[in-house]
């Protein structure tokens, strides 16, 4: 069993602020997929693993801001956890980092395990859908998988971006049908397809969270 005693208790406690789940008959079950979300709250970091975890009993690999693992016990946390140290912000070293998450995510994907994104690359501060990164839609492509999308409604109520510790808040999950991209994995890939893949994603956590997408 995948994390058996954080399921008796970071899983149950983070329950506890979800109101609702909608959508579990839409979650793969026997093959690799990458969690695409939006991204409001670090509250969505437990959220999405407690709802999918419990279901596969497979880790979910999330890309991850390099940032969090200078941190020497954020960083233990986030190696157990499975996470892929990524730079969305373009530093000095942001191409071999990246490609090395490319490269570890595509791994992942490969032994049949599920890799999470969030394609905005950062939280909003009151819920808004950001500006995507293009990241996911290579990755989905080059590693021949489908996309599952999920949308979080309330998730920066409950967590507010520069808080930490948590409101008496609830939010609502909503879990859509995976997405499938064959038609383009014998196409040279370029940009324009790049961005009509991750657009594609980001109308579907669009709908999911009943919110216009504007990019």
């Amino acid at each position: 069993m995948v994390y058996p005693i954080a399921k008796l208790t970071i899983t149950s406690f983070i329950k506890l602020f979800i109101k609702e789940i909608n959508g579990r008959d839409n979650v793969i079950r026997n093959s690799p997929f990458i969690v695409a979300c939006n991204h409001a709250s670090f509250f969505d970091d437990l959220a999405v693993p407690s709802v999918i975890i419990p279901m596969l009993n497979k880790k979910i690999h999330f890309y991850v801001h390099m940032r969090y693992f200078n941190n020497y016990f954020l960083r233990k946390f986030l190696e157990w956890g499975g996470s892929i140290s990524v730079d969305p912000t373009k530093g000095k070293r942001y191409k071999e980092i990246n490609k090395n998450a490319f490269q570890t995510a595509s791994k992942h994907l490969k032994k049949n395990e599920i890799v999470g994104i969030f394609p905005e690359g950062t939280r909003s501060i009151n819920g808004k859908l950001q500006q995507p990164k293009t990241g996911i839609a290579r990755l989905a492509i080059a590693a021949k998988v489908p996309v599952l999308p999920m949308g979080i409604i309330g998730s920066h109520k409950i967590l507010p971006k520069g808080k930490f510790l948590l409101r008496l808040r609830r939010c609502k999950i909503n879990i859509g049908e995976p997405i499938y991209f064959k038609e383009y994995y014998n196409k040279k890939m370029n940009k324009k397809i790049l961005e009509k893949i991750t657009n594609d994603i980001m109308k579907e956590i669009a709908r999911l969270i009943g919110q216009k997408y504007k990019y």
